[in-house]
């Protein structure tokens, strides 16, 4: 059975379908699309056990696939002209690099015992990689989605994104969180998702932008102190709770603790770094439970306050920021076309994100990345998005 999406062929679909044709002389028996991500509010939330506000968005990652009568698994990276073969019953080589994010899939659904044979496949994509917009995660969901249908292994979306987290953890070797893939899996257009981190329950609210879009400036600064110090904030919000439980032994997580609790219990009473860092989580728990109510209202300013608010938090208190996000915050703040801004991700470099009104797109970068190169003698890169479909399958041709 062939079947195909309504929608008029991409750029992408076409080179990701040329490619294969070329590299392996068939037409691919699969096209999957999948998304990167955003998250508008609720930064470091996550391990907290608290919510985030992400939505998938129209940067993808294309994958083209067909089965093999062999266990051989062959790779193509479209955009980088790289390939790389590995087999089923050995993926350690494939450890290290892009390969790792498509092997270390194979490796997780072998684990949890599920039969797939050898394939072919290429990928190619326009997320940009190391700005924040999690590429990775959308090749892992990519990849998971495209082997489900292709050898009918019956999966939940619910249980492709979990299997997606489990081979980063251990295969990649990177101990990130659900968010990602969750986003990319889940993605609805012009909606974003509020999960849940402690339970992964979710809901859609709307994200009406008909005169805004999402902007992402992108600092150039890679985030060369985010992994250690990521381990050093986990450790200090659980120190913070570790105090409150004395008084407090039902808690479990500072997602249990209001604001009343932080102010008696902790302030004054501990390192004020631990007193800081505790109070940021539990004001953006409640940021993001307010920022939904107000996107139901479709009250984006008020939003966009909410944003600034955050980046305020993530800067003074969590100290997750650096120079360069402060200096494009601090200059977003000062345009009344830029409806919210703030650090996004980590911390320590990448990129901040933007509600901007569509018609001062063109002329704030310009001006931004004039300034910017000015002080920071490095370029400001733009990436302009919208709440986009999660993954999807976009062509069969079996």
């Amino acid at each position: 059975m062939k079947t195909a999406s309504t929608e008029t062929k991409s750029e992408l679909h076409k080179e990701v379908t040329s490619t294969f044709t070329e590299n392996f002389f068939t037409t691919p028996s699969l096209i999957v699309r999948s998304p990167g991500r955003i998250n508008l509010i609720g930064e470091h939330t996550d391990y907290n056990e608290g919510f985030v506000l992400p939505a998938a968005i129209d940067k993808h990652i294309y994958i083209a696939v067909a089965a093999r009568e062999d266990d051989t698994i062959a790779l193509v990276a479209g955009s980088l002209n790289e390939k790389f073969t590995a087999s089923l019953s050995d993926l350690s080589k494939g450890k290290e690099g892009w390969p790792a994010y498509i092997l270390g899939i194979v490796d997780q659904l072998q684990k949890q015992g599920y039969t797939i044979g050898g394939f072919n496949a290429v990928v190619n994509g326009n997320v940009p990689v190391g700005a924040g917009m999690s590429s990775s995660a959308a090749v892992e969901c990519a990849v998971i989605f495209s082997l489900n249908e292709l050898f009918d292994l019956k999966l939940d979306k619910l249980t492709m994104v979990k299997l997606a987290q489990q081979s980063e953890n251990e295969f990649v070797g990177l101990k990130c969180g659900i968010m990602d893939m969750f986003a990319s899996m889940f993605g609805k257009k012009n909606q974003v998702i509020k999960l849940d981190c402690r339970n992964l329950m979710y809901e859609y609210f709307p994200l009406e932008l008909t005169d805004s879009k999402i902007v992402l400036f992108d600092t150039g600064v890679k985030h060369s102190l985010a992994s250690g110090e990521y381990n050093i904030r986990r450790q200090q919000c659980e120190e913070g709770v570790g105090k409150l439980k004395i008084i407090y032994p039902e808690i479990k997580s500072l997602r249990d603790v209001n604001i009343s609790m932080i102010e008696i219990h902790l302030k004054d009473k501990v390192p004020e770094l631990i007193y800081n860092r505790c109070k940021y989580v539990v004001e953006e728990y409640y940021r993001v439970q307010t920022g939904c109510e107000l996107l139901l209202r479709n009250d984006l300013p008020g939003f966009g306050k909410k944003m600034f608010a955050t980046h305020e938090g993530l800067s003074h208190l969590y100290e997750v920021s650096c120079e360069e996000l402060d200096f494009l915050v601090d200059m977003a703040k000062a345009e009344p076309a830029i409806i919210g801004a703030r650090m996004m991700g980590g911390g320590f470099g990448g990129c901040t994100i933007n509600i901007i009104e569509e018609v001062a797109i063109a002329d704030i970068y310009k001006r931004f990345a004039a300034a910017y190169q000015n002080t920071f003698k490095t370029d400001l890169k733009m990436y302009v998005a919208s709440p986009e479909e999660g993954t999807t399958l976009v062509e069969r041709n079996f």
